[in-house]
């Protein structure tokens, strides 16, 4: 999965928040819904602009995000 396809940073919307391309639904709200438990078909319910390949980019740019970054965890 190419996130670079379905992830967008745009200063001039959202703050430059990384959304799902041609819509404003921020990354961050699909992979808080998949960590509270929700399903896919649930997300893409709750939220009609999405397409269902924005859901595995949205995890796939989390991925390559924590590659990237050392993240403390408490022991």
């Amino acid at each position: 999965m190419n996130w670079r396809e379905h992830v967008w940073i745009d200063a001039a919307r959202m703050h430059g928040t990384p959304c799902m391309k041609g819509t404003r639904v921020p990354v961050h709200v699909i992979l808080d819904n998949l960590a509270a438990g929700e399903t896919p078909e649930t997300i893409l319910d709750q939220y009609p602009s999405l397409r269902p390949e924005h859901i595995p980019a949205a995890l796939a740019f989390a991925a390559e995000l924590a590659h990237e970054r050392v993240v403390p965890i408490p022991a």
